[in-house]
């Protein structure tokens, strides 16, 4: 699952934070989907879980306008998976970084 909060509190009046949850199951899937999506509080605490669970966040506030037009449960577009597979590319190498470290100590 990769989160991608919106860091739109750019001051601008009436600006919400939006996340959008990814996971792929290859098994499954031909592409990732998208398992949540919320604004404001909703936003908020998609963040919660996934900070509370170790997952990686990026942020993208183009990305998150772009995924937040899907429905929950929508397999990625195919117009928009290069930039998913960037992200999915940075949580990946994240996490196994994060492995080598907890192996070595």
């Amino acid at each position: 699952m990769t989160g991608i909060p919106d860091s739109a509190d750019t001051g601008s009046k009436g600006a919400r934070k939006v996340a959008i949850a990814l996971e792929y199951d290859q098994a499954r899937d031909r592409a990732p989907r998208v398992i949540a999506s919320g604004a404001g509080a909703v936003a908020e605490q998609i963040l919660e879980i996934a900070f509370a669970q170790g997952v990686q966040v990026r942020e993208d506030a183009d990305l998150v306008q772009v995924l937040g037009a899907l429905d929950v449960d929508s397999i990625i577009p195919t117009e928009v998976l290069a930039a998913v597979a960037e992200i999915l590319s940075y949580v990946y190498r994240v996490n196994r970084e994060a492995l080598l470290r907890e192996m070595q100590s």
